[in-house]
This record gives structure tokens, sequence and C-alpha cells, in this order.
């Protein structure tokens, strides 16, 4: 099941035949690859050049006829979370080069020839090596990030089944959606409070609100009450997805911040793709696009689990073990982080004018302009926004670890706004491609920039400074989708006044994120240091 710890076995093998004597290559191998005497006369050590407490390489040598017989395998015997099978999945792709490697340079050390140098870490893996500690964490904040994401997907996903079933315009929709996001006054209060309070406790408070707020979803008589109750759900959605993203990276090793916010973003997209899978629903008849909302509520029983495997970060406990002075609203104006603050604010706001629109207006865009029936929208959104998504945050972690967060963010979001404008005033198989280029670079960006965010602000003022940072973005949201809607019919339908609000971004990728500070290869404690 998804929702219990369980191991995740790694096996991967390589078998040899050596014309040589067991006791030659047991010194061999132990001197060429780095490895010990263990149980059962079988020498372990680590795969990589580097220890990695998570995956092993074991060497069992055993004679056999004019020779020997050297079976070499990658063991894993990490315990983690609710996402078990991922890491194993991940870990078994991963271990294929390396194991190989090993028996390369086994062999080439045996019959005397020149030993080739190590594989190098896998791409797959981190760029450092996370403790079971810190694996368990990340994958419990992760969960936190699913559920959440994928409670606040739904809104995304029914918007246009909603309005019809209680007879609603695209500028009623509009305004709704505008509406629901006044919704983040409730988001900046809670996550401030994660700087009191901590980040456990507003996680799981966050999760419980968003699942009573889409019960009442579920059994709204009227889009008034709809959108009362969205405006909490989506208001408490915020707040639980950045007070999670600020505890991943308060609990990422130093030198995989952004590695971590993309497996955290990997399940944030898998929240997402759950939404989209529930959309066919909305075909089965004028209301059925409340049983996507019953799903969402539903998921309050596996809150108790969960509560049990989410730990405070281990940086907020100990601020509050040494100071009750936190989550002042004025530390996040601080002189020493008020230029990051604006920078990082501009930022949210011109992304937010055409992520908002282009987002939540998408599904009616397809719907009335193209003829796509919900099932075809979930396809369209399926192929281009989830394996496509997923390799933007794999690529994007990669690149933020290695060339740097301003380069990943700038070119990210000046190639995800162009591309996505394109499709917006495209048609064919252009509906297809441009919003698969656009989540790629979508992911990056939004990956380095998520990053930056929780990195450039102190523990003490993180959630304070970050919740300020959701107003500014949600107020770009506001007007994006106020002025998509009411431009519709000056420039001649929904999808070119989309594609306008595309320029905010490209303003925002060449003007303003070149001028935040680099954080690459820097402790979190050098970047922000705690002041009190």
């Amino acid at each position: 099941m998804l929702f219990r710890p369980y191991d995740a076995p790694v096996r991967r093998r390589s078998t040899l035949r050596l014309d040589d004597s067991p006791e030659h290559v047991t010194a061999v191998a132990s001197q060429v690859l780095g490895l010990a005497p263990g149980a059962d006369d079988v020498l372990t050590g680590p795969l990589f050049a580097a220890d990695d407490p998570g995956l092993a390489l074991r060497v069992h040598v055993e004679p056999a006829p004019s020779g020997t017989i050297v079976d070499l395998e990658a063991r894993s015997d990490l315990r983690v979370p609710y996402f078990g099978w991922f890491v194993g999945l991940l870990l078994w792709f991963a271990a294929r080069r390396p194991v190989r490697s090993a028996a390369a340079r086994l062999e080439a050390a045996i019959v005397g020839d020149e030993i080739p140098p190590p594989a190098p870490r896998p791409r797959l893996m981190p760029p450092v090596a996370f403790t079971a500690e810190q694996a368990a964490r990340v994958a419990a904040l992760a969960v936190v990030g699913l559920l959440a994401n994928f409670g606040g997907s739904l809104l995304t996903q029914s918007g246009d089944a909603v309005i019809d079933s209680f007879d609603k315009s695209n500028q009623a929709l509009g305004f709704a959606l505008a509406l629901i996001r006044v919704g983040v006054l409730v988001s900046l209060v809670a996550a401030a409070l994660a700087d009191r309070w901590g980040r456990r406790r507003m996680m799981l408070l966050c999760l419980g609100g968003i699942c009573v707020a889409n019960a009442v979803t579920a059994a709204a008589p009227s889009f008034e009450v709809f959108t009362g109750a969205q405006l909490v759900a989506r208001a408490l959605v915020n707040a639980a997805l950045v007070v999670a993203a600020l505890a991943a990276v308060e609990e990422a090793p130093e030198g995989a911040r952004a590695f971590t916010l993309s497996l955290y973003g990997l399940a944030i997209g898998l929240g997402f793709g759950l939404s989209v899978l529930l959309l066919p629903l909305a075909d089965l008849s004028s209301e059925s696009w409340r049983i996507a909302f019953v799903v969402s509520a539903a998921s309050i029983l596996l809150l108790p689990a969960l509560s049990r495997a989410l730990r405070e970060t281990r940086r907020f406990a100990q601020l509050e073990a040494r100071t009750k002075e936190r989550g002042r609203v004025f530390e996040a104006f601080d002189r020493r982080y008020r230029a990051r603050f604006l920078l990082l604010g501009l930022v949210a706001f011109l992304n937010n004018v055409f992520s908002a629109p282009s987002s939540q207006l998408m599904n009616r865009y397809l719907t009335k302009e193209h003829d796509f029936s919900n099932a075809g929208v979930a396809a369209l959104r399926g192929v281009t926004a989830g394996v496509p998504g997923l390799v933007g945050l794999v690529i994007g972690g990669r690149l933020a670890e290695t060339r740097g967060r301003r380069p990943v963010a700038a070119i990210g979001l000046a190639v995800a706004a162009v591309f996505q404008m394109g499709f917006f005033v495209s048609d064919g198989p252009l509906l297809w491609i441009t919003p698969t280029i656009a989540i790629i670079a979508t992911a990056g960006a939004g990956l380095a920039i998520g990053t930056l965010s929780g990195e450039l602000f102190p523990t003490e003022a993180r959630g304070t400074s970050n919740g300020f940072l959701m107003v500014s973005g949600v107020s770009g949201s506001v007007v994006g989708l106020v002025l998509a809607t009411q431009l519709e019919d000056v420039v001649g339908g929904l999808g070119p006044a989309i594609a306008l609000c595309g320029l905010a971004p490209l303003l925002a990728a060449f003007f303003i994120v070149p001028r935040l500070p680099e954080t690459r290869a820097r402790k979190l404690d050098e970047i922000s240091p705690s002041e009190v």
C-alpha cells in the first residue's frame, strides 16, 4: 500500500567467472573496491566512491572448477515511509552502472589490465547522501504535499463542470477564482503561526481543514457556498504546501536542498495527477464533479497514521528550545533580508499573473474553444504535464545544484512563458507540443525559485516571510484572472487574453531574477543565519 512504511529492497547483480584462486580474488576485491569482510564471508562496502548509507555493494566469492565465481550485488535495506516503492525503483536504476563498473574494475585487476575509474555518482542519485532519518522525514513531508495539492487541484479540474452545474458564466468563474484567492490572508496567518507553533502542527491542522472544506464543497447547494468553501480550502492548501516546502529545505542535507525540493515537487505533481485522473467523473452527470471532492474529504482517514510519521524539523526544534522570540511580522522586512523579500515578491507576483489564468482557465479554454470533452482534457493534461513535469523536476533539481538557482529560474521562466503563450494561440498538434515544453521549464523554474524562497530567510522568520511571498503571488493571481476574463471580448477570445498575461513572467525572468543572491553550494546557516 502507498500509505504505510515499508522497506525499499534493491538488488542489482553481476556475476563473474575468474581464472584465479578465491583467496587472491578476495584480497584484490577488498583492495580495489574498498570492501571489508562481513557476515558469512561476504565482502561489503559502499557502492559509490562516497559512502551512502542507502546503497551498499556486497561481493560473494566462492570456488569453482578451475577458477572462482564472483557475485556482485547492489543492495539497500533503507526503510522509507510511504514511498519505499519509489525509492527502491530509483535506486534499482541508479545501481545498474556502478555494479557493472565494479565488476569491470575487479576483472581488470585480476587479469592485469589497466583498472578503469569508478563509475560516477548516477544522476538519479542526490548530490550528497541522505541518512535514513532524513529520507524518512522527507518522505512524510512528501505525503503532506501530495494530499494538500490533490485537495487543491480539484478546483482547477472541476471549474468548467461546476459553472455549468450552477449555470454561471466565464466572468463569474473568473471572479470566483479571484475571490477564492482572498483566502491567502488565512494562508499568511497559518504560515506565520508555523514560526510560532511549529511546522508539524500547522501541516496537520491545514490538512484536516482541507478535508473538511472539501466535504462542504461536495455538498454545496449553491455557487456561493461552493466559492466560500473553496476559499477556505485554497487558503489551507497554500499554507500546507508552503510550510511543508520550508520543512523540506530545513531537513535536507547541505548540498541537496534543491534535490530534496524536486522530490517534494514530484509528490505534489502526483497529487495533481490524481485530480486529473478523477476529471472524467465530471462527464457522468451534471453533478458528478462532487465525487472528486468526496474522495479528498475521505483522505482525513489517513491523518492519524501520518501524524505518527511526521516529525518537527530539527532546526525549528533547536530554535524553539533556544528562544520564544520568533514569528514576528517585522522580521520578514528586516533590513538584512528586505531586498531579497522585495525581489522574490515581484517574481511571485509577475509569475502568477500568467500562471493562475493559464492553469485555472485552461480546461474552460479547451472545452469551449477546442471542443474537448472532460476526458479529452484529462488526457491532454496527463500527457503534457505528467511525465514532462517529472522530467522538469529531475533536470531542474540537478541543474539548480550544479549550475545555480538563478540561471535555472531565469531561463525556465522565459522558456515556459513563451511556449505557454504559444499554446493559447495555437491549434492542432501544437496544443500537445507547446504545453509539454512549457511544463518542463515551469517545473525547473518553480523548483529553483522555491528553493531560494526557503533559503534566503532565517528559521525564525522563514514561515512568516514565505507567507507574505504567498500573498504577493496570490495578488498576481487575482490580477491575472480578472485581466484574462475581462480582456476576452476585447482581444477576440479567452486564449489570446490569457496569452497576453504571459508578458509578466518574461519581465521577471529578464529583469528581476538576475538580481537575486545565488545560494548554490552554500550552507543554509551561512545564507540566512538565525539572529535569535
